[in-house]
């Protein structure tokens, strides 16, 4: 029986050796093309969105109130987004780890990293500004929760791609040691 802290079997088991083997993300070219971000985000958007569906409709079987079922739906959509990212994330970096409990570690970082100023941005300013936006400017409520979602989308992702570039760039994705910031602007 294996334990959390027993060398993965298919990965370097030093530090050294996993800062030599690149990762999927290292090993991409500088620029990244539109597929590798569709790629990356897809599978979350898409679980996110079903797993807030269904936690907003589990909700309606126990209550009628509108912001408890919002509360539910935007719960699971946190939920199913972030378990996908995460489990990718962990795929990622098992492969430059020596534990499992350091890419598990490596994983919460990175996630924190790459969507931690997204998220908080998203939250407090831009989606709830986009949506009211959308329903201001579009007659159908409908349409314009929709296209204010759509917006925040692409500031979110922006934000989020830009600070995943960040995090393949300084080596924190592939256990490099961190460079300097002269080093990162060349």
């Amino acid at each position: 029986m294996t334990t959390i802290d027993q060398p993965l079997a298919t990965i370097a088991t030093t530090h050294e050796a996993a800062a030599q083997t690149p990762t999927t993300t290292d090993a991409a070219p500088r620029r990244r093309g539109i597929v590798f971000w569709i790629v990356r985000y897809l599978p979350a958007e898409v679980a996110g969105t079903a797993a807030m569906v269904v936690g907003g409709l589990l909700a309606t079987l126990w209550t009628d109130a509108a912001p408890l079922i919002a509360v539910a739906a935007l719960l699971g959509e946190i939920i199913g987004f972030y378990a996908v990212l995460a489990v990718t994330i962990y795929i990622e970096q098992a492969p430059v780890s020596a534990t499992r409990r350091r890419a598990a570690g490596r994983t919460a970082v990175l996630l924190v990293a790459e969507f931690g100023a997204a998220e908080l941005l998203d939250t407090f300013l831009v989606r709830p500004a986009a949506l009211m936006l959308g329903v201001w400017l579009i007659p159908d409520p409908l349409w314009g929760m929709l296209a204010g979602k759509i917006a925040a989308d692409i500031v979110f992702y922006a934000v989020a791609a830009g600070a995943f570039t960040v995090t393949a760039r300084t080596g924190l994705r592939d256990a490099r040691s961190p460079l300097s910031a002269k080093e990162v602007s060349t």
